[in-house]
C-alpha cells in the first residue's frame, strides 16, 4: 500500500507542477485515484520538498500499474497496463472544454505559437504522446543523390502480447468508434485490439467554414506531429476544397506545415475512410530539394512555380495571394486528373477506375503561401500487381507498405522488425557469421541476396561501426529506390521531358533564364 500511496502522491504533485491539476481539485483527484487503486484510505507518504517531477508521467504511472498488478486489479500484459495507466492519468486531466478554453486564452494573450507550445507540452505530460515509446525508435539520417534522407525504424508501437491477442479474438466485434480518427475516441477507454484514448483532448478548429479538430499524434514521427481531422466521418477526397483547407490552416498556424495523403488506394495513407491531414513543425528532406526548372502560367502571373529535383514528381507553387495559389493548384490538379501519356506509362483511368491523384503539402514561408504538389498514380500491371508506381518487389524486404505523405517527403518509417534483422546482417559484414544462405524460416533469408552484394563490395572484415555505416547507407539507397519507383515521371532526361509535356498541357511552361 505504501508503494501505491507514494505513487498517488507523486502523480498528484506531478500534475500540479505541470499545470494539469488545480490546487482546489487535489483532494477530489486523490480520492478518484484511491478508488481506482481499490484503496479505502491513503497511507502516510509525503513527497520530499526537493522532489523533481519527471518530464512525463510515464515512470509514475508504471509504478502504479505495477502496484495494480500486485494487488490483482489488472492483468500483467502490456495492453492492461497501458489502459490502466491512461485511466489513472485521465482522472487528473481536465475535460476537453477546459483544455480548449485554455488554448483559446493563450492564443488571445500570447499568440498561436505559444498556445501550440502549451498544448504540445500538455499532450506530452499527460502521456497521450508516448514519449517513452518514441524514444525507443532508431532514427538516423543518410546521404542520397537527392540530399539527406530521414530514416526511422519504428519501435514505438509495442508488439502485442499473446494473451492480449487471445482476449481480442474472444471479444465480440464492436463498431465504436467508427475509426481511429473519429471524435468518439476522445476519452474512450479502449479494448483489446483498440488502444485507449482516455487522455486525448482535441481542439476545435474551423477550416473553410467547416468544423474540424486538432490533436497530436500519440507516436510523433517528427516534432509536433499533429493531425487535423474532420468532425464528420467522411472519406478522403482531393479537390480544390483541399487547397482551401490546407492554406486556411497554415494561415492560422503559420509555424506549422500541413499536408494530405492521396485519396486513392496504394498511393494513399493507411486511413482513407476519414478525411484528415497531417502537419507539424519540421523541415523535411523534400523541402530542401532544389528546383531544376522554373515555370510560369499565363493565367496566374502572381504564382511562382518550379519543378523540384526529387525522386517523386513534385511541383512547388508560391504566392502572396491565397486565391491565386488555389486557382493555380486547381488548374494543375484538373489537368492531372485526366492526363494520360502511354509513352511514360501514365494512364488516368482504366477498368479499375481513375488512377491520377496528388499528395499536396502547404506552408507559410517569408510572408507567402506555398503548395508542394506530388503527382501520384495508382495503376497496377501484371508485372507489378501491388502498384506500378509503388515499391517494386525487390524492395519489399525493406519497405512494402504504401508510400504516404511522410515518406513521400523523404522521412521513412520502417518496420520495427528491421532492428533485429540489421543486427543479424551486421554479423555477416564483421565475419561473426559465415556468409551462407540461411534457411527459409530464418528472418535474414529475405535479405541474403542484398547482404551478399554488400559483402562483395565491402568485405566481411568490417568493424561493428563500419558495418553499421554500410548498412545504414544501403538502407538509404533502398529508400531512394522506393521513392524512384513511386515517382510517376522519373528523375531522368526522359522523365523530365515527359513531365514538361504534362506541364505544357496544364498551361505551365519553363521560364527562360
Amino acid at each position: 500500500m505504501m508503494q501505491a500511496t507514494g505513487g498517488i502522491e507523486r502523480l498528484l504533485r506531478f500534475a500540479r507542477e505541470k499545470g494539469i491539476l488545480e490546487a482546489a481539485d487535489v483532494r477530489f483527484a486523490r480520492n478518484a485515484l484511491l478508488s481506482a487503486m481499490k484503496m479505502d484510505a491513503p497511507a502516510p507518504a509525503d513527497v520530499p520538498a526537493d522532489w523533481a517531477p519527471p518530464p512525463t508521467a510515464t515512470p509514475i504511472l508504471e509504478e502504479l500499474c505495477a502496484a495494480a498488478v500486485a494487488r490483482g486489479i489488472i492483468e500483467e500484459d502490456a495492453f492492461s497496463r497501458d489502459q490502466f495507466g491512461a485511466h489513472l492519468m485521465n482522472l487528473l486531466t481536465p475535460p476537453p472544454s477546459v483544455v480548449s478554453a485554455r488554448f483559446a486564452s493563450l492564443c488571445a494573450e500570447r499568440g498561436v505559437e505559444a498556445a501550440t507550445d502549451w498544448y504540445y507540452a500538455f499532450s506530452r505530460a499527460t502521456d497521450y504522446i508516448r514519449v517513452d515509446q518514441i524514444a525507443r525508435n532508431v532514427a538516423f539520417s543518410a546521404p542520397s543523390p537527392y540530399g539527406e534522407l530521414d530514416i526511422t525504424i519504428n519501435l514505438s508501437k509495442p508488439e502485442k502480447d499473446p494473451r492480449e491477442i487471445a482476449r481480442q479474438r474472444a471479444m465480440p466485434q464492436v463498431g465504436y468508434p467508427s475509426c481511429q480518427l473519429c471524435l468518439e475516441n476522445e476519452g474512450y477507454a479502449g479494448r483489446p485490439g483498440y488502444p485507449s484514448h482516455e487522455t486525448l483532448r482535441t481542439l476545435p478548429l474551423t477550416l473553410g467554414g467547416e468544423a474540424w479538430r486538432l490533436q497530436y499524434s500519440p507516436y510523433c514521427y517528427y516534432p509536433e506531429h499533429c493531425i487535423a481531422l474532420n468532425e464528420r466521418h467522411v472519406p478522403m477526397s482531393i479537390s480544390r476544397r483541399t487547397f482551401d483547407l490546407l492554406l486556411d490552416f497554415v494561415g492560422q498556424f503559420p509555424h506549422y506545415m500541413l499536408g494530405s495523403n492521396a485519396d486513392l488506394p496504394i498511393v494513399g495513407g493507411s486511413i482513407l475512410s476519414h478525411d484528415h491531414f497531417q502537419g507539424g513543425r519540421y523541415t523535411f528532406p523534400m523541402d530542401r530539394a532544389q528546383p531544376w526548372t522554373r515555370l510560369a502560367h499565363p493565367d496566374f502571373a502572381a504564382v511562382h512555380a518550379e519543378a523540384v529535383r526529387w525522386p517523386m514528381s513534385c511541383l512547388r507553387l508560391r504566392s502572396a495571394s491565397r486565391e491565386a495559389l488555389v486557382a493555380a493548384a486547381d488548374a494543375l490538379l484538373s489537368a492531372w486528373r485526366i492526363y494520360s501519356d502511354p509513352q511514360a506509362d501514365i494512364l488516368s483511368e482504366s477498368g479499375e477506375g481513375r488512377h491520377n491523384t496528388i499528395t499536396p503539402i502547404a506552408r507559410r514561408l517569408a510572408g507567402e503561401y506555398q503548395l508542394q504538389i506530388i503527382l501520384r498514380n495508382n495503376r497496377t500491371t501484371p508485372e507489378h500487381p501491388l502498384g506500378l508506381f509503388h515499391p517494386h518487389e525487390d524492395l519489399h524486404h525493406i519497405k512494402k507498405e504504401n508510400i504516404g505523405l511522410i515518406e513521400a517527403m523523404g522521412m521513412f518509417i520502417l518496420p520495427g522488425r528491421l532492428r533485429a534483422e540489421l543486427t543479424g546482417l551486421r554479423a555477416y559484414l564483421t565475419g561473426a557469421r559465415r556468409l551462407d544462405r540461411p534457411q527459409e524460416n530464418d528472418m535474414l533469408h529475405k535479405h541474403y541476396d542484398w547482404v551478399e552484394t554488400l559483402a562483395a563490395a565491402h568485405g566481411t572484415g568490417l568493424s561493428e561501426d563500419e558495418a553499421e555505416r554500410v548498412l545504414r547507407e544501403a538502407v538509404a539507397a533502398k529508400c531512394v529506390r522506393v521513392l524512384e519507383d513511386a515517382g510517376v515521371f522519373k528523375a531522368t532526361p526522359q522523365g523530365d521531358a515527359a513531365l514538361l509535356r504534362f506541364l505544357a498541357v496544364a498551361g505551365f511552361r519553363p521560364v527562360r533564364a
